[in-house]
Formats: structure tokens, sequence, C-alpha cells
């Protein structure tokens, strides 16, 4: 009988051991069952959950904590009432019917809270209202100011949900780096075919708590639309349909093929001081924003009043393919450039529903710079469009370092018979600039020379 060796009896049980260990995990992950109160008798038969129509977070919690590591729950048709917390574990995939047959309703300081890594959200609506400060003399409360969704951890995928909220809370959707509840950055996040839609509040929201690890990183929309945000009541006077950076500074994001329509103020957002690196839109629209009525002593470039359809105070962000679309006061607003990017855009109506009891006038394309920039160029705009518009096309004010090429105007309603102005006045000019524009219909006011064509 032929001797079986140590060694070759060894390298047996190791392939024994490791075709057990690929045949486990290749066995698929049964998903848990949870029905709604209001769910089909059959869905409740299936279901290893079944709510009652209150306190359905419960239920919810539940399946969660019971399933093992990268374990699915899956939510039936029908209405989920949550007046508490849901809490994906980590890897967990919480999935609905989609957004018109799962609805999640949030209520007593409740939400979607994600805080652990790994998470994906798919197929459901979500709903929030009647958030209330629970404050006391020895305790902080800070449940209004997150979102019906809160996002602390990366690598979280949220797919085809639609949110709403009244304005008692902050966001439908909100990015959040709370160093109390996750240290890490902020990294790795995916919305695809989500929308926000007649809220009190901002759609999507970013957002930093504390001192550290503030930058938002490798952010991703695609598909995404923020609809009438703050248009029937607001949290704040502020509200936008996407605000990418409120404290927290923002890299590597990637917006594409998204809408924000009818919203309050801004469509697309960015606040003054947070850094912007690395930001690209790609085939975007926005429409009809800055619903709120301009301030009577309004100044261009008051931070208190954006009436945008892309609101974008300096770093480096590339608009591409993108669209404004009678907006209020301004289609695209730019400020301090550094190293900003317009191609292929176009601009129409801006300024086409006034902005009520005010002088202000809309542009369409609005560049300023009020502080040094050592960018050169400092802002690219290339192959953009404006047609009709019911104020100035075109208005570059302090710019340094600007490079406008093939820029067509057309029609534009003008201000004082003037269709576009360059240079802030004959003694504050933009410093080595070329600007090459074709007008149609239209006078430009040349404070510094500038080559133009009629077309």
């Amino acid at each position: 009988m032929p001797r079986l060796y140590p060694s070759i009896v060894l390298l047996v049980g190791v392939v024994i051991s490791l075709l057990l260990v690929q045949s486990a995990a290749a066995a698929p992950v049964t998903p848990l069952v949870v029905a709604a109160g209001d769910s089909s008798p059959g869905a409740k038969a299936r279901a290893n959950y079944t709510c009652d129509g209150l306190d359905d977070h419960v239920e919810i919690q539940a399946a969660l904590a019971a399933l093992p590591e990268g374990g699915t729950v899956v939510l039936s048709n029908g209405t989920f009432n949550c007046s508490g917390s849901v809490a994906p574990a980590a890897g967990a995939t919480l999935l609905g019917q989609g957004p018109e047959a799962t609805f999640l309703e949030f209520s007593q300081n409740g939400i979607l809270n994600v805080s652990k890594e790994h998470v994906t959200l798919d197929g459901f609506h979500i709903t929030g209202s009647g958030y209330v400060n629970t404050s006391t003399s020895t305790t902080l409360d800070l449940d209004q100011w997150l979102g019906v969704l809160t996002i602390y951890a990366g690598d979280t995928r949220v797919y085809n949900i639609t949110g709403t909220a009244d304005a008692s809370i902050q966001a439908v959707f909100l990015l959040l780096h709370n160093p109390n509840i996750y240290t890490p950055a902020l990294e790795g996040i995916e919305f695809v075919n989500c929308r926000a839609v007649d809220t009190g509040t901002y759609g999507f929201l970013h957002n930093a708590w504390g001192s550290e690890n503030r930058t938002i990183q490798n952010v991703r929309y695609e598909n995404c639309a923020a609809i009438n945000c703050g248009r029937y009541g607001a949290f704040n006077p502020w509200v936008t349909g996407f605000d990418f950076a409120e404290l927290n500074d923002i890299e590597g994001l990637r917006v594409t093929n998204c809408l924000a329509e009818g919203n309050l103020e801004s469509g697309f957002h960015f606040e003054w001081d947070p850094e912007k690196r690395d930001c690209v839109f790609i085939n975007c629209s926005s429409r009809n924003n800055g619903q709120k009525p301009c301030p009577e002593d309004y100044l261009v470039g008051d931070p208190d009043f954006f009436g945008s359809g892309f609101y974008l105070p300096g770093g480096q962000v590339s608009l591409i393919n993108c669209r404004a679309e009678e907006n209020s006061a301004f289609g695209f607003l730019v400020f301090n450039p550094g190293g900003m990017l317009l191609y292929n855009c176009t601009e129409s109506g801006t300024g086409r529903v006034p902005t009520t009891g005010t002088s202000l006038k809309p542009i369409s394309y609005c560049i300023l710079q009020s502080m040094p920039v050592p960018a050169n160029p400092s802002i690219v705009m290339e192959h953009c469009r404006s047609l009709d518009s019911n104020g100035w096309g075109l208005f570059v004010c302090g710019t340094e370092n600007a490079l406008i090429r093939d820029f067509i105007l057309t029609d534009p309603a003008g201000i004082d018979g003037i269709g576009a102005v360059l240079g802030c006045s004959p003694t504050e000019l933009p410093v080595n600039s070329t600007i090459d524009a074709g007008i149609s219909n239209s006078t430009i006011d040349e404070a510094i020379p500038v080559w133009f064509r009629d077309l």
C-alpha cells in the first residue's frame, strides 16, 4: 500500500477546507421580510416580521439586528409609521418595492440613521415631519439639524429613494461628518435616481461638525433631482436644492444628469468659506430657482441672497454641458474663481419671472472677483450661450486671468440698453483677460477692449 506523506495529507486537508469555505461563501443569504400593517394578507403571510402601523421602526430594527453580515431586509408594499429611528448595521441592505410602493413615515424625531459603513438603501419613499427641539438646561438636542436620511459613515449607496419633509428639520438627505459618531473622513457616498420633492427644507445637504476630517470626499450623484425645496415653507430663509458645502470642505464631487427646479434659493449651491476641489457637473439643469423675493437693498454679490441656478463662490469647479433656465436673478453666479471651467453651458430666460419688490436686474453669467486668485486662468468659459436674458447676458467685474472663448449672446433685454458689461468701470478693469464674444441684437458696454463679432 502506498505511503501517504504528511505533507500530502496536509495539502488535501487545506484544499477540502477551501472548497468548504467557498461553498459557504457562495450560498445566498436569505433576506428577512418585513410587512407593513396595510400590506396584503399574502405579503404578511410571507413575512418574517409584521408591523401593525404603530412604532413600525421596532420591527424593522429587529429584522436588521437579526441579519447576518451583508444581509438584506426587504420591506413590503405599504406604509411603515416610524416614531423612532432606523439604523442599519454595517454591510446591511434595506430594500423596498420602489418609491411609489414602500413608504417610511418618520415622526417624533425619528430618522433613517446610517452610522455604519457599507450600507445600501434602495427603493422606497421617506417622509419626515413634526421634529421638535427637546433641549433642556443640561442637554442639547440637535435632531432638527439632521436629515430624514442622515449619513454619517462612508461607503454608503442610496438608490431609487424619493423623500420629502416639512420645515421642522434641516434636510431630506444629509451627509454629515460628526466626529462623535464617525471619526474618519466621510467619503465614498453614492446617490442614484434619488429625489427630494415639495419640501420645507434643503433637498440634499453636506455639512461637517468639529474641527478635524471636515473634507467630504468622493461623492457621486447621478440622475437625482431637488424640486420645490423650501418653496412652500422653509427651515430657514436660504433653503437650496443641493448644497454641497455648508461647513464642510468638498473634494472629488461628481454630479451627472441632475435637476434642480423651483427651489427657494439656489438650485446647485456651495457656501463661501469651504474649499472646493475637483468638483465636476455634467449635463445638469437648474431652472426656475430663486423663488424668494429679493431684498430691497440688495447689491450684486450680497451673500444673503442667491437667486441662482448655479451659485459658485470660488474653488475648482467644472460645469460641462449644463443649463440654467428662467432662474430669478442669476443663471451662473461665480465669485473669485480659482480654476473654474464652464464648457458648452447654456442659459436662457434668466429673470423671466421678476424678483419682486426690488430694482435688481437679472444677470445670466455673472463673474465677480473681490480678492486675489492665484489660478491662471482663473476661469475658462468656452462655447457657452445666453439666449433671451431679461437683463445682462454677461457681467465680468474685477476678474483677473479670465479666458472666455466663443461666447454667444442672443437677444438679451439688457439694462439701460446694454446687453453685457465687461469690467466694473473704466478704472477697474479685468487684468490679462481675453474675451471672444458673438453678439446678436445687442450691445456690449466695453469697459475693456474685447474681441467680438456681430452674428
